[in-house]
């Protein structure tokens, strides 16, 4: 194994699933499975023997729950933690959990032809791990802190929307920008890596902790003020126009970026249909999508933040978007709400002048 090489632990009760998990890594030519353990009892010695760089862990598990299990890690031996987790309702719910307490990303056992499914996600499985490694550690928030203060947002007509791009490290991310919202926010569309059947729960877990609605988006309805629609897995998120008003449209066509949804093609549907009435955020997330998006969106008049790198999970795509010059601002995740409605404000005025 050479110094470069990505020590991983895979943590799980199916004896198939980590054979599929050690095959996937241990093909790759720069990661290796250094242990597997049916489940955490077992797993706390090997991260004591094994000092792991990545650990898979399954949500359900015997002697310990996964969950229970990774708040103790988070708490006494923060590391990169990578869920693999079930297509279901409750699967979906646990992994946000889990996500909340401190992991890095997820993966989606399938439900039928597991081994099939596996290596069907191979090429991603390893990217999650390779960005898992590079993750900067993200302290959670305590369960009894007290909420965000809220913000005020300027009245502003309803033309003016934000529109949001994550992937790695989004779920929270998103939450730290939309808890704060007033309730009379503008419209917001939001792209966030994720596959069906989860972003229903993502949704409604947002809708009950913001001031604003949230839900997963639905095709031709109306993009109001006040509410936040989030790309429905499977289905890229595209703003259209009917008549005076914006609308949603999902398609669920090719992937883009690799992505559907893809953060690229909610960008480029704002550029074309919101311009100047726009600001486009970038969140934390590995890859590309959403570069190219951010600065055509700037390049049509509207405003562009990306998050920077100490507060991103993964600092990949907001680089990009940087890199590019898609980026007006770098600005740091908690800053974001309050900056995003200055911009909106701001562009209002600038308007009516």
């Amino acid at each position: 194994m050479s110094a470069a090489t990505i020590k991983v632990l895979c943590v799980d009760d199916s004896a198939l699933i980590r054979d599929l998990l050690s095959e996937i890594i241990n093909s790759q030519h720069d990661m290796e499975v250094v242990a597997v353990a049916p489940d955490p009892l077992v797993a706390r010695d090997l991260i004591k023997r094994h000092n792991p760089e990545v650990l898979t862990l399954d949500v359900e598990m015997p002697r310990m729950d996964g969950l229970d299990f990774l708040e103790r890690l988070m708490r006494l031996r923060p590391m990169p933690v990578l869920m693999v987790s079930s297509l279901t309702q409750a699967g979906s719910e646990v992994t946000l959990r889990a996500l909340e307490l401190g992991a890095v990303d997820f993966v989606a056992k399938p439900s039928m032809g597991i081994r099939g499914g596996m290596l069907e996600y191979a090429e991603e499985i390893a990217d999650k791990i390779r960005a898992a490694a590079r993750s900067h550690p993200r302290v959670k928030r305590r369960r009894d802190a007290p909420p965000p203060a809220q913000l005020k947002a300027p009245f502003v007509s309803s033309e003016k929307l934000i529109i949001i791009g994550a992937s790695t490290g989004g779920t929270e991310a998103i939450r730290t920008v939309l808890e704060p919202l007033p309730a009379n926010s503008p419209g917001i569309l939001i792209t966030q890596h994720m596959p069906g059947g989860f972003t229903r729960s993502f949704a409604e877990r947002l809708d009950r902790l913001c001031q604003i609605s949230v839900k997963e988006a639905e095709h031709g309805e109306r993009v109001l003020p006040g509410h936040a629609y989030i790309a429905p897995g499977d289905f890229h998120l595209i703003l259209a126009r009917s008549g005076a008003n914006y609308v949603v449209h999902l398609d669920d066509g090719s992937p883009v970026n690799r992505h559907r949804p893809s953060v690229d093609v909610l960008f480029h549907s704002a550029a074309k249909q919101a311009g100047k009435n726009a600001v486009g955020v970038l969140l934390t997330g590995m890859g590309k999508d959403g570069a190219a998006g951010l600065l055509e969106m700037r390049q049509a008049g509207a405003q562009t933040i990306a998050q920077d790198e100490a507060s991103c999970v993964v600092f990949g795509m907001p680089r990009e978007a940087i890199a590019m010059g898609g980026a007006m601002e770098v600005v740091s995740l908690d800053a974001i709400a309050p900056r995003m409605l200055e911009l909106v404000a701001a562009s209002g005025r600038a308007q009516r002048v």
